[in-house]
């Protein structure tokens, strides 16, 4: 017996390519599909609409194909309440439960649909009755605890995906576009200037999530310029940025490399070490620029001009420094605050940091992903940042040329 559910997409369904990618589903996981209404909008600002009933051989394979159609933005015609479990105990979500993804979702509680608050993927959804009311809102695994009433199943759940609308008009028109490797970097980073200066004038906050290499390729002083001038207002990233920035201060060498001459000086190889050493006996990075010790850089600036800064620790870290967030889950935590702000993220050349942010951001927060390879940027998206626009480009010449289009508006 065939087992038949209607569900509708609304939107700029067909310029976002999301009822292709329905159809798709539909059609790859061995379901069918009729559609019981189709209209177009005719105009930039009009959305179209789909009615259609999908249909399966099992319920088991009808709620797979439902599930995948869910995640992409398709909604059932006839929601019910959500339904929800108690979690049986800290840590512990009950069987069945729904894994959010990253982008804005509604519950329906006793008839009413009511948005869920922080949104970011991989997350448990928890439904809880305050004195102002009902809220829902996000829970990673490991902050569940025993008796949260959590969502489990997709019904009574409203997941709207971002959409491409046709008029891209704009500073961040070309983010709606689809960007290319294969554009022109200047007139994309112009782009990429004009967008972050509208950020700004609007209120917004801006994240620069950076690797290592941004200093390496010499392109610190422009970085610490738009700190210091207000266009980046938190900063992510590991012990390894932090460390060379402060050692190009000390000793004018990024990880040994003299960043003046190209080369290797007798004994660079331990100017990283001598500056963790001295960082740590100064007590930190604060305490060091209060002594006196660190100068100029970006960490400088961030701590001259308050802005923010996590600096998540690994394996391999030397050291750290004192600032370092060492245990994992507390740098998890410290990231998801930073991009639970964050309206624009500059991701600038550093797969596991971008990865590791793009995790917690919601799909409605704007991404340029930086990298001089494009197997970055395909990871990150893979990972489920389709929001974010890759620029395949040298590191060293982004930063400085974004700094000189923001600074001479």
């Amino acid at each position: 017996m065939t087992l038949t559910r209607t569900v509708e997409l609304e939107g700029h369904i067909i310029d976002s390519g999301m009822m292709q990618r329905c159809f798709g589903i539909v059609m790859d996981m061995d379901g069918d599909f009729e559609v019981e209404e189709f209209r177009v909008g005719k105009h930039k600002d009009e959305e179209s609409y789909c009615r259609m009933a999908v249909s399966a051989e099992t319920e088991d394979d009808l709620q797979e194909i439902l599930h995948e159609l869910h995640q992409n933005g398709a909604n059932l015609v006839d929601p019910v309440d959500v339904s929800l479990a108690p979690a049986p105990g800290d840590r512990v979500v009950p069987q069945g439960f729904y894994s959010t993804t990253n982008h804005p979702t509604f519950v329906r509680h006793d008839g009413q649909w009511i948005e869920v608050e922080n949104i970011e993927m991989d997350c448990a959804v928890v439904v809880e009755e305050t004195d102002d009311g009902v809220r829902a809102y996000t829970k990673v695994l490991n902050a569940i605890e025993e008796g949260d009433m959590v969502v489990t199943d997709e019904a009574g759940i409203r997941v709207e995906p971002p959409e491409r609308p046709r008029d891209t008009s704009g500073p961040f028109g070309f983010m709606q576009g689809g960007v290319s490797s294969e554009r022109p970097s200047e007139s994309l980073i112009e782009q990429v200037a004009e967008a972050m200066v509208e950020t700004k004038e609007r209120g917004g906050k801006v994240l620069a999530v950076c690797g290592p290499a941004l200093i390496h390729a010499g392109a610190g002083d422009d970085l610490a310029r738009l700190v210091r001038e207000g266009y980046v207002d938190m900063l992510s990233a590991g012990n390894g940025f932090a460390t060379h920035d402060i050692e190009r201060g000390l000793y004018g060498t990024s990880l040994g490399m003299d960043m003046e001459t190209m080369e290797h000086p007798r004994k660079g190889h331990k100017h990283h070490i001598y500056t963790i050493s001295e960082v740590i006996r100064a007590g930190g990075i604060e305490e060091a620029v209060e002594d006196g010790l660190v100068r100029d850089g970006v960490m400088y600036e961030c701590v001259e001009n308050d802005v923010p800064f996590v600096l998540a620790g690994s394996i391999r870290d030397d050291g750290p420094l004192p600032d370092t967030i060492t245990d994992a889950i507390e740098a998890q935590n410290a990231i998801r605050e930073q991009a639970h702000e964050a309206d624009m993220v500059l991701m600038l050349s550093t797969l596991l940091h971008s990865v590791a942010v793009g995790n917690c951001l919601p799909s409605t927060a704007r991404v340029v992903c930086v990298d001089i390879n494009p197997a970055t940027v395909t990871q990150l998206i893979d990972r489920g940042s389709s929001q974010a626009i890759g620029m395949v480009t040298d590191i060293g010449t982004f930063v400085p040329t974004l700094a000189e289009k923001i600074l001479e508006e």
